[in-house]
């Protein structure tokens, strides 16, 4: 995808479904982190722009949300966000854009290996999310992986599969759009 028009656009709107997407959460009892779709839309986003325009996308969303505007996890905002329990997190989500992203421009034909680099991604990013986690509430990581990573992985499996089979349709229809 060459800078131009067409895929400023298309970052402008993928960055707009993560605005849209990441508010709308369920919040877990047991845990300061809710269930939200943003990587299911960062997930789609590295199959629709790649690596390194998905990544910029999700930069995007994050400097909207620093600057104040409500686009994170219950319409929450701010850098206290970035630096409380769910801080982590989304600063994870740059990481989730850019491996995922990698694995799906690397190996475009290779499902499988696209599926390992998307929950690789997520690895990184409840990695990164449970160590702010048990930081901001004192806990060990150890401690705080429960609440923190194994919650919310089966939901992230089933987010990749979904996300792996739309955007494999979606891509050839995205070519011919943008071309």
């Amino acid at each position: 995808m060459k800078t131009n028009t067409k895929t400023l656009t298309m970052i402008a709107l993928v960055t707009a479904m993560i605005c849209i997407a990441a508010p709308i959460s369920i919040p877990v009892p047991f845990s300061p982190v809710p269930l939200t779709l943003c990587t299911f839309v960062l997930y789609l986003a590295a199959y629709i722009l790649g690596a390194k325009y998905a990544t910029i996308a999700t930069a995007i969303y994050l400097l909207i949300g620093f600057i104040g505007v409500p686009v994170f996890s219950g319409y929450t905002a701010g850098i206290q966000k970035l630096a409380g329990a769910s801080g982590g997190y989304l600063i994870g989500f740059l990481f989730v854009s850019l491996i995922s992203g990698f694995f799906i421009d690397r190996y475009p034909n290779r499902k499988g290996i696209q599926i390992l680099g998307m929950f690789l991604a997520s690895v990184v990013n409840y990695s990164l999310g449970t160590f702010q986690m048990s930081r901001v509430m004192g806990t060990s990581f150890w401690a705080t992986l429960p609440a923190g990573c194994f919650l919310y992985l089966p939901l992230d499996i089933v987010k990749i599969f979904v996300a792996c089979w739309l955007g494999a349709q979606l891509k050839p229809y995205l070519k011919r759009v943008t071309a």
